[in-house]
């Protein structure tokens, strides 16, 4: 059975950083793409970022170009994704996401985690 873990998430003072980690099980993930969405109360869920298998490719929502990084972990079954200068904006459910590739990921991905939460405060 798939499973996608997050963690990392919590509550930040504006401008502040956090580092959100996911590890993926039940098969191999080597090969899939991996990204990152966010579900503000309210709103729908939004894309965020993605990152291919090997890493060399990335994508980003336009609202957090500049200030969030998504990376792999050397396992490949692990995304993290370190955010910088975060606003109140930012807060929301961050969901990890699995896909065969980037733009699987960001058009429907093949697995959800279940979601952390990041609340940030002005």
């Amino acid at each position: 059975q798939v499973q996608l873990v997050e963690s990392g998430g919590g509550l930040v003072q504006a401008g502040g950083s956090l580092r959100l980690s996911c590890t993926a099980s039940g098969r191999a993930f080597s090969s899939d793409a991996m990204g990152w969405f966010r579900q503000a109360p309210g709103k729908e869920r939004e894309f965020v970022a993605a990152i291919s298998w090997a890493g060399g490719n990335t994508n980003y929502a336009d609202s957090v170009k500049g200030r969030f990084t998504i990376s792999r972990g050397n396992a490949k079954n692990t995304v993290y994704l370190q955010m910088n200068s975060l606003k109140p904006e930012d807060t929301a459910v961050y969901y990890c996401a699995v896909g065969t590739y980037i733009r699987t990921v960001v058009a429907g991905p093949d697995y959800w985690g279940q979601g952390t939460q990041v609340t940030v405060s002005s």
